[in-house]
């Protein structure tokens, strides 16, 4: 009897690892963003103002800038998170970031597509 309850509960143990990494799995697979590319000649300062007068969406958030990134990672790598956000709040966004004359094109991208 003490064999077979082993068995069950290694079993049952397993299952929860499975379906724990299942749940990971979907989590990394809902990631959705948004990536922005500049105008050449759009200086770091131009992005950073940009980046901030589009941070008031509901549900999107500028991914960080990493203290040591290079300024010409910052024009070409600027990128909100739109994992939470509807269709309305990605629109708000396209719509604002459309307001400068800087911004150069909106790649919305999600983890089943990026890349592609």
């Amino acid at each position: 009897m003490l064999p077979a309850l082993i068995r069950v509960s290694a079993t049952a143990g397993l299952a929860l690892l499975t379906l724990a990494g299942c749940a990971k799995m979907d989590a990394a697979l809902s990631q959705r963003w948004v990536d922005v590319s500049f105008k050449p000649g759009t200086s770091v300062a131009q992005v950073l103002r940009i980046r901030a007068a589009c941070s008031h969406v509901p549900n999107v958030t500028a991914a960080p800038i990493l203290r040591d990134q290079p300024a010409l990672d910052i024009v070409h790598s600027v990128r909100f998170s739109t994992t939470r956000a509807s269709d309305a709040n990605v629109a708000d966004l396209t719509a604002c970031l459309a307001r400068f004359p800087a911004e150069a094109g909106v790649d919305p991208q999600d983890a089943s597509n990026s890349g592609g």
